[in-house]
Formats: C-alpha cells, sequence, structure tokens
C-alpha cells in the first residue's frame, strides 16, 4: 500500500465531515458533490482517476457516518483502517461497492466499538458532578 490511499482517505473524509455540517449541505450531498469535484480533478491531472477517485469516495463513507456523534480523532482512526481494509478486501469481493461498503462500515465499527470500550474520544467528556 502506498501513501496516497491513506492521505486520499484522509481528505475525503475530512472535507465530507466539515462539509456536512455546513447549513446548505447534508452527508449525502457533501459526499455526493466532493466525489464529483475529485474525479474531474483526478481526471484533469491524469492521475488514475478510477481508482483514486473510488479511494477518495470511499473516504467521504466514513465522513458522512454520524458527523454529530463522531469527532476528529475518531474520523482519521477510521479513515487510517478504512485504507488497510479497503487495500485487503478490494482483490476479495467482486467489484468496488461491496468492498468500499464494507471497508467504510467495518472502519467506523471498530472505532466505535473501540469508544464504547474506554479508548479516548475526540470530544471532553462532560464534567462529573
Amino acid at each position: 500500500m502506498s501513501i496516497e490511499y491513506p492521505l486520499l482517505v484522509l481528505l475525503g473524509a475530512f472535507l465530507t465531515f466539515y462539509l456536512a455540517k455546513h447549513s446548505r449541505f447534508d452527508g449525502i450531498r457533501a459526499s455526493s458533490s466532493l466525489s464529483i469535484i475529485a474525479y474531474l480533478i483526478f481526471s484533469a491531472l491524469n492521475l488514475n482517476p478510477d481508482l483514486y477517485a473510488i479511494i477518495f469516495f470511499g473516504g467521504t463513507f466514513i465522513g458522512m457516518s454520524a458527523p454529530h456523534r463522531f469527532g476528529i480523532y475518531t474520523v482519521a482512526s477510521s479513515s487510517v483502517l478504512f485504507s488497510i481494509l479497503f487495500e485487503f478486501l478490494v482483490p476479495k469481493l467482486d467489484g468496488y461497492g461491496g468492498a468500499l461498503g464494507i471497508s467504510a462500515f467495518l472502519s467506523v465499527c471498530i472505532c466505535h466499538t473501540c469508544i464504547l470500550l474506554g479508548a479516548p474520544r475526540s470530544k471532553k467528556p462532560p464534567p462529573v458532578k
């Protein structure tokens, strides 16, 4: 795996995460518009637009996963985990759709499970009275 995969996933996840918090966007609009823009940029620069746009699009799945529930550390952890899972699941699954969905689901699910088991969160917990 090269360094481009985690960087593209992180870029897609954080752009979607912050754009989805804007009043005119929700997670789906942010993901779709950013993915189209990313594909056009990769295509204009001749940077293997099919592969890189798919990786970026998978990162947007992470960014639109419960933005009210997760913070920046969880999004970053899920993104890196997604890039690793994507690398190993794509050859095993038939087509990108299954690999993207399963990789995104597993990465967010693993990070959420770690939070439930006591891993530090991005947000400070409320003070105990």
